[in-house]
């Protein structure tokens, strides 16, 4: 199972707060927009999602088909794949995927200990 990408999305108060101090550990932007309340931010493989307003605990979130620079990998795992395998492993997902479609998609999970899991696959 290719999970793609790994990053921590950040429930943040502040943005533009959590943003500059964030740059000083070394991040630097990699993606976002910060006037909607969203940053992604990178220093080296290190990658992390600064999101204000948007939901309400901190996420380990997964991307299929994406690098730790956003861009597309070749050989992937498609989503839909996973969270088949994941049900066959016993695993519930609230929250599913459209299994009739392609493209685009995401599902969460959550761990034994309740920490947020969000799959999501942009292509």
């Amino acid at each position: 199972m290719k999970l793609g990408a790994f990053s921590v999305s950040l429930n943040v108060k502040d943005i533009a707060i959590s943003k500059s101090f964030y740059e000083k550990l070394g991040f630097q932007s990699l993606g976002g927009d910060i006037t909607k309340n969203w940053l992604i931010m990178k220093n080296e493989n290190c990658i992390i999602g600064l999101f204000q307003g948007m939901f309400d605990k901190n996420i380990l979130t997964f991307n299929p088909g994406w690098n730790e620079n956003a861009e597309n990998l070749e050989m992937f795992t498609d989503i839909r794949e996973i969270q088949k395998q994941l049900k066959a492993e016993g695993i519930k997902i609230p929250s599913e995927a459209d299994e009739a479609t392609n493209g685009p998609a995401h599902f969460f999970i959550e761990d034994p200990d309740g920490n947020q899991i969000l799959v999501d696959q942009h292509r």
